[in-house]
């Protein structure tokens, strides 16, 4: 358990244009840097402390590597032009199971900022004309642009890193 009912309680507004993809490709580029600097020189014992059920600030981090995937293969529903988007696994198994405190943070830190450059540089190979495509989104059962896809990991990233924030700073 932590508290994704928060993010999946969490409504989304896409009325915004197109021409925000640079930005949204700035903020998710720098994804990798904010999370090394927040965990940059912090105690073992902070990152991997859990408070009853919510994970830790490791565990966090652990999550956004393990979205990498889905976020990767949802880019590759626009290209293919699917009818909708690749389901995320809403209990969030793969974090659970993964026992993410047990490894050292430096592996989460590596492996993250690897894959987000692998996923920006997919971004940068693709044709304008994609980022108005759209597909359905499994569980907003709305459809969503290429764009808005961006947004929603930009925010996913920004809802753990302020959840990240606040355990490291309590």
């Amino acid at each position: 358990m932590h508290d994704s009912g928060l993010w999946f309680e969490r409504k989304f507004d896409f009325s915004f244009s197109t021409d925000i993809f640079p930005n949204l490709c700035v903020r998710l580029r720098g994804t990798p840097a904010r999370l090394e600097e927040m965990l940059r020189d912090r105690p073992r014992d902070v990152l991997i402390l859990r408070r009853g059920e919510k994970w830790s600030i490791q565990e966090h981090a652990g999550h956004l590597l393990d979205l990498e995937s889905l976020w990767s293969a949802r880019v590759d529903d626009f290209v293919e032009g699917k009818s909708e988007l690749s389901a995320a696994d809403l209990q969030n198994r793969k974090t659970h199971e993964a026992n993410h405190n047990a490894r050292d943070i430096q592996y989460f830190l590596g492996e993250f900022r690897e894959a987000r450059t692998s996923f920006v540089e997919k971004l940068d190979a693709l044709e304008p004309a994609l980022f108005s495509r759209t597909l359905l989104h499994p569980r907003l059962k709305q459809p969503l642009r290429l764009v808005d896809h961006l947004y929603f990991v930009a925010e996913h990233d920004d809802h753990h890193l302020a959840k990240i924030w606040a355990g490291s700073n309590s």
